[in-house]
């Protein structure tokens, strides 16, 4: 079974305690695909492109009104990057020993920005988007590659346990797209090639050394560039889905991959769903596809639709509580449900 069929949260999760957060995702996914938790509300250095601060290597980053700025040399931003990832990473390791999974066995995902979504929302000196100048793009997805890598290995070492990479690209069917907004009108930024995305992401995947999960919660994915691409998962937001959408998902679980499934909403509902109805809404989905349920077993999982920041914790800890049964109903009898 593909490390990937099975349950997992997105990343971004409410609150600024890294310790219970890192409880709440270790006994709630230590028997499926528990994750180093992202913490946005603690502001700089913390969200999506901010974390990348602490993962990049020999380059550095600087807020600017917009946003973050590619710098010359390290400041302020970068070790407050640096340190909530070091938190993050001991509220982990501590929430793992203190439930007995050291040496177990069991995976564990760490997140980052991809290497299109970094370079869309990073400037350069001038303030356009990393994303247009070529140069940029290439130092930034080799930087990115070899620091996740070395995150994935340093956390493996303290959990004891395999670690798996999933690259986050909210703006890869918008770079695509050339739907990216430049500074002014007048310097529209161009779309990006495919070929140029695919090698970006496959180089990025060579380089970590691990399975590599792309997750995205924007509409009109790329599916022929992701099913030529080596990335062994795709995540997406089930409420997105066209048709041709589920063309896309048909052919890349027959080429012997995974696509986790997005179906249990962000915040909370009015009515809590049951385990039972986050299975019929995987089901609702996999029956659309030319393929008996039995046979998607082992190459479907479950997540909630997107990140989990704007959630109450509460409802965090519910949404991912109900992947986690979902995922195993559809596991153990999907013709079940």
């Amino acid at each position: 079974m593909s490390v990937f069929a099975t349950a997992s949260g997105i990343g971004s999760w409410p609150g600024a305690a890294a310790r219970p957060a890192a409880e709440v995702v270790v006994g709630e996914l230590a028997g499926a695909l528990a994750h180093l938790v992202e913490l946005p509300a603690r502001g700089v250095g913390a969200d999506l492109l901010g974390r990348a601060g602490a993962l990049l290597v020999d380059v550095a980053i600087d807020t600017v009104p917009r946003g973050y700025r590619i710098v010359a040399r390290p400041g302020a931003v970068t070790r407050r990057a640096v340190s909530l990832l070091d938190e993050d990473m001991d509220a982990l390791e501590e929430a793992w020993e203190t439930a007995g999974l050291r040496g177990a066995g069991r995976v564990v995902k760490v997140q980052a920005p991809g290497p299109i979504t970094l370079a869309a929302g990073l400037e350069l000196a001038n303030g356009h988007r990393a994303i247009t100048d070529s140069g940029a793009v290439r130092d930034l997805a080799a930087s990115l590659a070899e620091g996740v890598a070395a995150h994935r290995s340093a956390l493996a070492r303290r959990l004891d346990t395999p670690v798996v990479v999933q690259f986050d690209e909210p703006s890869l069917p918008a770079a695509l797209g050339g739907e990216l907004a430049g500074v002014t009108a007048l310097s529209p930024v161009a779309a990006l090639d495919e070929a140029v995305a695919q090698g970006l992401l496959d180089e990025c995947v060579a380089t970590v050394g691990a399975d590599v999960l792309v997750h995205s919660c924007a509409p009109q994915l790329p599916w022929d560039l992701l099913q030529r691409s080596v990335i062994g998962a795709v995540s997406v937001d089930a409420g997105t889905l066209r048709a041709a959408d589920l063309d896309g998902i048909a052919g890349f679980v027959e080429s012997g991959r995974t696509v986790m499934l997005g179906v249990v909403e962000t915040s909370a509902p009015r009515r809590r769903p049951s385990a039972e109805e986050v299975a019929a809404a995987v089901v609702a989905v996999t029956d659309r596809l030319p393929f008996e349920r039995s046979a998607l077993r082992e190459r479907i999982g479950v997540t909630p639709a997107c990140g989990l920041a704007g959630a109450t914790p509460e409802w965090a800890r519910a949404a991912i509580g109900l992947a986690r049964k979902a995922a195993e109903a559809f596991a153990e009898d999907p013709d079940a449900i």
